[in-house]
């Protein structure tokens, strides 16, 4: 790893830990000020150093989206995925979602200033996407451990699912070098079963990504 890849996942790991902590993470609500500065968490959740292992050209294209598709971030922050994916879908719609309203805020203006129409920031709730239409794909990046009663978050979800939609999940690896503490984290398997439970079953899974694991699924047919 390099100097400056090293350094942005020191400063990574770090922001990962401040938000597990209690009542400092992305969905713990408008009420929690640990995001009211989104231009200095931009410096890191947007360092081009963090390509080297997110990869996000390489995970967009895994994800196979025609250029109409509507696609929810949710657990946006600063845009580092939503506005590739809003390029990825020039005549599509990527409704980037945040529970912290300077996060949403901060996407707004991201989208106005690289020229991103067809990029809607959408504040969410703790329990609830907010997604008003339903959409192709719900992509989770980094978010999944932060969300609590997460089968009732995800029934919920479902149901904001086109027919033939999906829903990506990455998120960081037990044995990963960066990320949130250990205990924090949430294995593959674990994922992969409460999901079922919310009504998912697994489509795909990929193996290409460094740090983290990244899962595809679709709402299970009766």
């Amino acid at each position: 790893m390099s100097g400056r890849a090293s350094a942005l996942a020191l400063a990574f790991a770090a922001a990962s830990v401040a938000l597990a902590q209690p009542h400092g993470h992305v969905h713990r609500g408008a009420a929690d000020h640990r995001f009211d500065d989104a231009e200095r968490w931009a410096r890191v959740f947007d360092d081009p150093a963090r390509d080297a292992w997110q990869q996000p050209e390489a995970v967009i294209r895994a994800l196979g989206l025609a250029p109409d598709a509507v696609v929810a971030d949710i657990g946006a922050g600063t845009g580092y995925f939503a506005s590739r994916l809003a390029r990825a879908v020039p005549a599509g719609r990527v409704v980037a979602v945040d529970t912290s309203p300077d996060m949403v805020r901060y996407l707004t203006s991201r989208a106005q200033r690289e020229g991103l129409p067809n990029l809607v920031a959408r504040l969410g709730a703790p329990d609830d996407p907010g997604l008003d239409a339903p959409v192709d794909l719900a992509l989770l990046v980094d978010v999944y451990h932060h969300i609590a009663a997460r089968e009732r978050y995800f029934e919920r979800l479902r149901s904001r699912l086109k027919p033939g939609g999906r829903l990506a999940v990455i998120d960081f690896r037990i044995d990963a070098k960066l990320g949130p503490p250990p205990g924090a984290r949430i294995a593959p398997e674990r994922v992969k079963a409460e999901l079922a439970r919310a009504g998912f079953e697994l489509e795909a899974e990929h193996g290409f990504l460094p740090e983290q694991y990244f899962l595809v699924f679709r709402p299970a047919r009766r």
